[in-house]
């Protein structure tokens, strides 16, 4: 279904979609406009999955083991140390 809107867009804005349709990017400046939600549709979707796979990691080290900061520096030495010994350092 195809519903029509009227929206305001600036001078700039309606110069740079028109020069899109001329160039022959674009059929029309309906479509210019289209693509342009369609691409914010996208961005937001995707940022709603990145936010929703943070929550999900932080909820799962939230309920996951802590250690202790003492811990956590030999952890972080012990890695460092290996990584130097398997890079010859």
């Amino acid at each position: 279904m195809t519903v029509k809107a009227s929206v305001s867009i600036s001078d700039q804005q309606e110069a740079f979609a028109r020069q899109l349709v001329t160039d022959g990017r674009y059929a029309s400046l309906s479509a210019v406009v289209q693509r342009g939600l369609e691409l914010v549709r996208e961005e937001t979707e995707l940022k709603d999955a990145e936010l929703a796979a943070l929550k999900a990691l932080i909820s799962e080290r939230m309920n996951g083991e802590f250690i202790s900061m003492e811990e956590s520096n030999r952890r972080i030495e012990a890695m460092i140390a290996k990584k130097k010994t398997s890079l010859g350092l």
